[in-house]
């Protein structure tokens, strides 16, 4: 094994029932867990979406209706999944544009405990596209020297995935062999953002911006302070859930910043007030 891991990695693939993270499901879900030992875990499920599969949709992953229909909710399989993946990092093939925004809206109607946000990313296409420009298929000839069979069927996606990120690291000597870089790397473009839909982000300062629309580039803070009704104008839009909750967290910290510093005015507000007083007491004694 290349790769150089401290905590387990779970290369993810799945297949759902469209290409819309806010409205379409999981019908199957993928992952091979690969331990810092090397040794591999398999989890694989289909998932009833409890939405039709289109025809279409049906004619590129091969799972109908039928195939789904007594299989369980993705609510149900969330115990398992949950005890399956632990502190597992995540790797896939156009991961953070597509599987993950989709398992983190899955994850938030489920309830799941799991958070997303502190782990780590490594995105396989954005590495290929970065060093080689192809797709799964003939990165998984290029790297690995195979023919991809059953592509589109979410186990053996997931299996060539974890196959060319392990061949990857062994070709390029500029690829650092830890996580942190590899997450980094294959973040889709420069900025670095804060939820999988690029809605927000960070900017050089660090600071949590809007990355889009009339306010694009401004902090949330600021659109905060400047337009109130912003925030809930997104709560209540059609974004999705992940980025709801991270606007969430945010408003959360800026509203916490914001209790503080009117402690601490009112402390010194306190103290002044307590240091005149004082004053005038020593002044009539």
């Amino acid at each position: 094994m290349n790769i150089s891991l401290i905590t387990p990695l779970a290369i993810l693939d799945l297949e759902a029932t469209g290409l819309s993270i806010t409205n379409d499901r999981i019908v199957e879900i993928a992952i091979i867990k690969v331990l810092p030992s090397g040794e591999k875990e398999e989890f694989v499920r289909r998932v009833n979406p409890q939405i039709p599969i289109p025809e279409e949709v049906t004619a590129i992953h091969g799972i109908t209706n039928e195939d789904i229909q007594d299989a369980p909710t993705f609510k149900e399989i969330v115990p398992e999944l949950e005890a399956f993946l632990g502190d597992a990092d995540f790797a896939g093939y156009n991961s953070n544009k597509f599987d993950l925004p989709l398992l983190a809206e899955e994850l938030l109607r489920a309830g799941s405990t799991i958070d997303l946000s502190v782990r780590k990313h490594v995105d396989v296409q954005n590495i290929f596209h970065k060093l080689e420009q192809r797709t799964l298929i003939a990165a998984y000839k290029f790297y690995c020297d195979k023919n991809l069979e059953n592509a589109h069927a979410a186990m053996a996606d997931a299996t060539a995935t974890w196959e060319v990120l392990d061949a990857q690291i062994a070709r390029y000597d500029e690829l650092e062999n830890n996580m942190d870089f590899l997450a980094n790397f294959s973040r889709y473009g420069d900025m670095d953002r804060l939820d999988f839909a690029g809605r927000l982000a960070y900017n050089k300062e660090g600071e949590a911006i809007y990355n889009f629309g009339k306010h694009k580039g401004k902090t949330i803070k600021a659109v905060a302070d400047q337009e109130p009704g912003y925030y809930g104008w997104m709560i209540d839009a059609d974004f999705p859930l992940y980025t709801k909750q991270c606007l969430k967290k945010e408003m959360a910290k800026i509203k916490a910043e914001r209790e503080a510093s009117k402690e601490e005015d009112k402390a010194k507000s306190e103290e002044l007030l307590k240091a005149k007083l004082d004053q005038l007491k020593n002044k009539f004694k």
